[in-house]
């Protein structure tokens, strides 16, 4: 690319003269070599050879037709259909009439007759026959992505709009494929083979392109777009085009996943298409029951509830329609149930939807990174909390959730210690929990803000454990205070034997990093006994009790206060 700017700029032009007559050459070569360099080939075979050779400098072709050996046609096809050599631009000499259409059918850029005309006019056809390909070229690069060879995003949709300009009528699909978890490939195997990866998708995405019609980008680093012709049974033939990519790829390591929106003539716009066929490829993208999924009007729904909870946000914040509810945490190591902390819970009160469960805008909030406001409200409420259970001469910590995207804040710990100065409560009163999953974003980087928030005398449990990814290697090196087992282990660890196991060896690594391991969703006496023998330290869940808002927690610990 640097090369051929360079060359716009006038730095470096060579020009190639092909013809077996030698006055003709001469001709020709003294109108152009003031502006140009200029070599020259006395017939096709030796042109050809000169070509291939300096293909990188060639800026343009004057060929002659009727030479011996190899004629001009034949090296005119020879050039077009070669996928290095087709870029550089040739201008036919002729004195045959009829001659130009062919050659302009077989890929010349222009044509000048024989007797030549005066100079002037050949250099203006020679300057403007190699603008035109060093823009045309330049534009190729740019509207490509460099690894897979698909359209760029950008190009992709404005010729996505040229095309449904031109084909009013036609329904149109959008398609938006996904790696699901490529940055762990990437961090495990490395960039190299990452981006053979991608190249081995889009070369099946080209080739289904070519097969169906259509368009296809790379949207991101490991997302693709496909623009095609409405596909009349899509449940059928979306997984044949993933079994394509499969084979491409040979390797079980990696999984597809892929979201599509059907037109169905309802006239929905094109970027629309593209937003409803991404926002159902995120909602299976760390699904293992499907690879693939067809938005519907259930989703449309869900999706317009979304957008009006997103509008809500402000108003629930102001009026402190969140509440903050608290499910205590018991230390089960002795002989008797101790409380030993709380967590802190949001429930949404809406006026007009009522109770909203977490899980419908936890999720929504964490997509577009609104959570980082409910996440500083629901730690002011538990700071306060502490307070005034600290006032009423009860020492009770209080855990609360800190998403991915509050870590890759830089100011994250002065909003936490303002907030804790603010309630004059110490920081290991308000423990941070982070997922498992939030580590393999990107480790390192949430590790070190993890050491800060520890410096800072914050204790921090790492929530969901088992549900992510985490190599022993990098437990090893995490900055935490406690392990917060996955709840779906803890439902099934009566009566599936597997989980059971499984459980115990998360407690043994817990062992080897020496921080206690906490239960959540514990519900039946049978689970809290199989844990205990287990090695597990602190249980949370429905057995003890169900999440309660602050003034019943608080009855509940002045209770277990007089019971000790």
């Amino acid at each position: 690319m640097q090369e051929l700017l360079d060359r716009k700029k006038g730095l470096h032009r060579t020009v190639l003269i092909v013809d077996d007559e030698a006055v003709e050459r001469e001709i020709l070569g003294a109108m152009l070599n003031d502006q140009y360099e200029v070599i020259f080939a006395a017939n096709g075979l030796t042109a050809l050879d000169i070509i291939k050779n300096e293909k990188n400098r060639l800026s343009l072709i004057l060929l002659d037709l009727h030479m011996p050996e190899l004629d001009g046609y034949s090296l005119l096809k020879i050039l077009r259909s070669n996928g290095e050599l087709w870029r550089i631009p040739v201008i036919v000499l002729t004195s045959e009439k009829g001659a130009e259409v062919k050659s302009l059918q077989l890929g010349a850029a222009d044509f000048i007759s024989k007797p030549y005309e005066a100079p002037d006019v050949i250099r203006a056809r020679v300057e403007h026959s190699i603008e035109l390909a060093e823009d045309k070229i330049i534009i190729l690069e740019m509207e490509r992505d460099g690894l897979t060879g698909l359209f760029n995003k950008d190009f992709f949709f404005e010729y996505a709009r040229r095309l449904d300009n031109q084909n009013n009528n036609m329904l149109m699909d959008a398609i938006v494929l996904d790696v699901n978890r490529f940055h762990i490939i990437n961090e495990l195997y490395g960039r190299a083979y990452g981006d053979s990866l991608l190249k081995k998708i889009g070369s099946s995405i080209h080739e289904l392109v070519c097969q169906t019609g259509g368009l296809a980008c790379r949207s991101s680093s490991n997302s693709f777009g496909l623009y095609v012709p409405h596909i009349e049974k899509p449940k059928e033939q979306i997984p044949q085009f993933i079994s394509m990519i499969e084979e491409n790829l040979d390797d079980r390591k990696i999984s597809i996943r892929i979201g599509i929106y059907s037109d169905d003539g309802s006239k929905v716009d094109m970027e629309q298409r593209f937003e409803r066929a991404g926002l159902v490829c995120r909602k299976i993208k760390n699904s293992y029951s499907t690879c693939f999924e067809i938005y519907n009007d259930e989703l449309h729904c869900k999706e317009l509830h979304s957008e009006r909870l997103i509008n809500d946000m402000d108003k629930a914040l102001a009026e402190k329609q969140f509440k903050v509810f608290y499910q205590p945490k018991y230390n089960i190591c002795g002989d008797k149930p101790v409380l030993k902390s709380v967590e802190a819970l949001v429930r949404w009160f809406h006026p007009e939807y009522g109770v909203i469960p977490p899980n419908e805008f936890i999720t929504l909030f964490e997509d577009n990174g609104l959570i980082r406001l409910l996440d500083v409200y629901v730690w002011n409420e538990a700071a306060n909390q502490i307070k005034q259970w600290k006032n009423e001469g009860f020492d009770i910590p209080v855990s609360v959730n800190v998403s991915r995207v509050d870590i890759f804040n830089p100011r994250l710990s002065e909003i936490l210690i303002d907030i804790i100065e603010k309630n004059g409560i110490e920081s290991k009163s308000l423990l941070l929990e982070i997922t498992e999953s939030a580590y393999s974003d990107n480790a390192q980087q949430i590790i070190n803000a993890v050491m800060i928030l520890r410096e800072r005398g914050f204790k921090i449990e790492m929530d969901d454990f088992g549900s992510g990814y985490s190599s022993l290697n990098m437990l090893c090196s995490l900055p935490i205070d406690a392990l917060k087992l996955d709840m779906e282990f803890i439902r099934t660890i009566c009566t599936k034997k597997k989980d059971y196991r499984l459980v115990g060896i998360m407690i043994e690594i817990a062992r080897l990093l020496e921080v206690p391991v906490i239960a959540e969703g514990v519900e039946t006496k049978e689970q809290l006994n199989l844990l205990k023998i287990l090695g597990c330290d602190i249980i949370q869940g429905y057995y003890f009790s169900k999440p309660l808002p602050a003034d019943e927690m608080t009855s509940l610990i002045k209770s277990e206060a007089r019971s000790d």
